[in-house]
C-alpha cells in the first residue's frame, strides 16, 4: 500500500464525514432536510458530520443515494471499514506490553506548504490552474497525487443537475488535462470517471522515465484543464485534504460582464459564514482580479467563493465547483 493511501481510523471517520458534508453543501441541502430524506431523526446528520456518531455502511449508503454522489460517499465508508479491520487485526497481534505505533497526525505523508489555484474565464469557457508545493514528509517516496474534478450545475436541484450532466456529460477531451512537475510531463490516470465527477491520479512519471517525490524533498506541480460555463458555474470551493501552511485563490472575469464576488467558509464543526476578509479586487488588461488568501486553514475546511456578472442578469446561476 502507498503510503499516501493508508489512513488511520480516525482519519477516515474524518474524510467520511467531510464527504457527506461537502456533497450535502453541493446539492444546497440542510442537515435536518437530508436527514428527513434518509429517513433519520433530524439531528443525525449533523452529530454525524461533527464526529459524534462512527460511519456505518446504512447511514453510506442511504447518504449516497440521496445526494447522487456517483459512489463518493460509499467508497469513504469502504476505507473507513477497512481502517477499521486494519486496526483491530494490528491491535489483536501486537502484545500487550508493546507501544502503540504513532500514527501519521494528518494520516497523510503529504504536506501541502503553498497551494495556488488560478480560474480564469473568457466570457464561455473557465480555465482552471493549479500550482502546489508538495513536501513529502513520511518514510517512502510518493509516486502519484490525487486531484478532484467535480462539477454541479444546479446545486439546490440534485435531479435537475443529473439530468443536465446525463446530457451534457463532462469529458476528458474538453477538460484537456494537462500536469507538470519540474517542467517534467507527468503522465495522468483516471481513478473514477463520471458524468459530473473525476478522479485523477498524476504520476510521477512519463516516458522518459521516473521522478518520484523522496521523503524529505518538496517539489512543485502545476495541472490545468477547461470547462464550459455550461458545466462550471458561479462557485469555487475548495476542501482541504491535507495540512496546508498557505492557500491562495485568484478568481479573473472579463471587466466588461461587471462581475461581483463573495465567499463563505465551513468547517467540521460550523456552518457557513462569511469569509474573515473579504477578497481583494484590481482591474488588469481589461479584467477584473479578484484574490483571497488564508495561513495555514484547518483540515477539512471548506471555502467557497461566488460570483454573479450584473451585466448579464438572465444568466447569473450557481453551476460549478472544484477542489
Amino acid at each position: 500500500m502507498d503510503a499516501q493511501d493508508a489512513v488511520t481510523v480516525e482519519q477516515a471517520s474524518a474524510n467520511f464525514a467531510a464527504e457527506v458534508a461537502y456533497w450535502r453543501e453541493v446539492r444546497g441541502m440542510p442537515k435536518k432536510v437530508l436527514a428527513e430524506l434518509m429517513g433519520f431523526h433530524p439531528s443525525y446528520v449533523s452529530h454525524m458530520e461533527s464526529g459524534r456518531h462512527k460511519p456505518t455502511a446504512d447511514f453510506a449508503r442511504r447518504a449516497d443515494e440521496t445526494l447522487n454522489a456517483g459512489k463518493a460517499i460509499w467508497r469513504r465508508w469502504n476505507e473507513y471499514e477497512t481502517a477499521r479491520v486494519r486496526q483491530t487485526t494490528a491491535a489483536a497481534a501486537v502484545p500487550a506490553s508493546r507501544p502503540a505505533e504513532q500514527p501519521y497526525a494528518t494520516g497523510s505523508a503529504i504536506v501541502v506548504e503553498h497551494d495556488a489555484a488560478r480560474l480564469d474565464y473568457d466570457g464561455s469557457l473557465y480555465r482552471l490552474t493549479m500550482r502546489r508545493l508538495l513536501r513529502n514528509t513520511g518514510t517512502a517516496p510518493i509516486t502519484r497525487y490525487l486531484i478532484r474534478i467535480s462539477v454541479d450545475c444546479y446545486p439546490g436541484d440534485p435531479e435537475r443537475s443529473n439530468a443536465h450532466y446525463r446530457a451534457h456529460p463532462l469529458t476528458w477531451d474538453e477538460l484537456a488535462l494537462t500536469a507538470t512537475c519540474r517542467g517534467e510531463v507527468m503522465r495522468w490516470e483516471a481513478k473514477h470517471d463520471r458524468d459530473a465527477f473525476k478522479e485523477v491520479w498524476l504520476l510521477f512519471d512519463n516516458e522518459q522515465g521516473r521522478f518520484p517525490l523522496y521523503p524529505g524533498d518538496a517539489v512543485w506541480i502545476e495541472y490545468a484543464y477547461t470547462v464550459s460555463d455550461t458545466k462550471w458555474g458561479r462557485w469555487f470551493q475548495r476542501a482541504v485534504r491535507l495540512p496546508t501552511e498557505h492557500l491562495e485563490v485568484t478568481l479573473a472575469f472579463p471587466a466588461a460582464l461587471d462581475p461581483v464576488v463573495w465567499g463563505t467558509e465551513t468547517s467540521m464543526t460550523a456552518e457557513a459564514s462569511p469569509l474573515p476578509s473579504a477578497p481583494g479586487r484590481r482591474e488588469e488588461d481589461g479584467m477584473r482580479v479578484f484574490t483571497w488568501s488564508t495561513g495555514h486553514p484547518a483540515l477539512h475546511a471548506r471555502y467557497r467563493l461566488e460570483w454573479r456578472f450584473r451585466a448579464r442578469p438572465e444568466q447569473n446561476v450557481n453551476q460549478g465547483e472544484f477542489r
